[in-house]
């Protein structure tokens, strides 16, 4: 675009060791120049631009090969060929320069008045660095895996909030930037799939199937994620998905372990908890009595003749008075 804003301006004004020129159309990522579309844009680009160089009275030559055969020249051939108008190593003199000349425009003819003007520079702000940043392919595809991590981690962690917040605001984030970049919604499908996967290794035991297809469905689907054209394209970084894939999958199949473990591990608490645990006799039963166990005050019977400070094991819970027996000590 630098060519075609040069050549449309009132004025065209390079610095010292600076080049122009190099204005073939190119997609966001690699371009085939042998496919008809990019030959039709890149024909009509040509046009375009060579129309305004001979409005303003350019080269208009040398802007079409600019285009076509993706020319570039200094600013001295630049000068010297008609395409710029000046050269000014700075600001300063090119107010100086531009003092008194004369431009065309709507309204009719303009005289300048540049000699103390006051120079007003217009930087991108923090949002814009922000939304620029986030639309880079590869932070809109970090941020889609840290939402899905999240959003996992809240579903299976119930109740940690963080997580679920974070990831939420990470999906947002992606899905904003995602909007600005020419999506494959398979890809993105792929990669829901292997959450979905992921969370089916915890209900069903699939000896680590479930889990390798999720992996798999997760690579491909980054790999997916971008639309390809002959004219167009944006490509993840292989070693970046590759990296991701791993991380991700480790996170999950770690999740994975701590929920089967959780779920097979034995109950601790509440009425079945308490079955197998060894407390002892408060009192003589006569068959029932009072046991003491874990520093809980418990109503317990028995078949069996206990006696005061014996020990006793629990062996089944009925409502809330515990069936002991007599537990042998050594």
């Amino acid at each position: 675009a630098g060519v075609s804003i040069t050549i449309a301006a009132h004025f065209a004004v390079m610095t010292p060791g600076t080049n122009i020129g190099a204005a073939h159309p190119v997609g966001a990522g690699k371009t085939d120049t042998t496919d008809i579309s990019v030959k039709k844009a890149t024909n009509w680009w040509a046009t375009f631009n060579r129309s305004i160089a001979e409005k303003k009275g350019r080269n208009a030559e040398w802007v079409e090969r600019a285009v076509k055969q993706s020319e570039s020249i200094t600013e001295t051939e630049a000068l010297q060929l008609n395409v710029i108008d000046f050269i000014c190593p700075n600001l300063d003199s090119l107010l100086l320069l531009l003092d008194r000349k004369s431009v065309e425009v709507d309204s009719g003819m303009v005289t300048l008045q540049t000699k103390n003007a006051r120079i007003i520079q217009h930087r991108m702000n923090l949002r814009f660095k922000i939304l620029d940043m986030i639309s880079n392919p590869s932070i809109a595809y970090i941020l889609l895996m840290l939402g899905l991590l999240g959003i996992y981690f809240e579903f299976s962690n119930p109740g940690a909030i963080l997580p679920g917040v974070l990831g939420g605001i990470f999906l947002i984030v992606a899905f904003f930037a995602l909007q600005q970049l020419p999506i494959n919604v398979s890809g993105i499908l792929l990669i829901l799939f292997s959450i979905f996967l992921f969370l089916l290794e915890i209900k069903i035991t699939s000896y680590g199937l479930l889990t390798i297809g999720g992996i798999v469905s997760m690579l491909l689907g980054s790999l997916m994620l971008f639309k390809t054209t002959p004219s167009i394209s944006v490509h993840l970084p292989l070693s970046l998905v590759i990296s991701v894939t791993a991380v991700t999958s480790a996170f999950f199949i770690f999740a994975i372990f701590m929920a089967l473990r959780t779920h097979r591990k034995k109950v601790t608490t509440g009425r079945e908890g308490i079955i197998g645990e060894i407390g002892i006799a408060i009192n003589n039963f006569k068959p029932d009595g009072q046991v003491k166990i874990h520093g809980e005050y418990w109503k317990a019977t028995s078949s069996d003749k206990i006696k005061a400070n014996d020990n006793v094991i629990v062996i089944a819970v009925e409502q809330l008075k515990l069936v002991v027996r007599k537990y042998p000590t050594k």
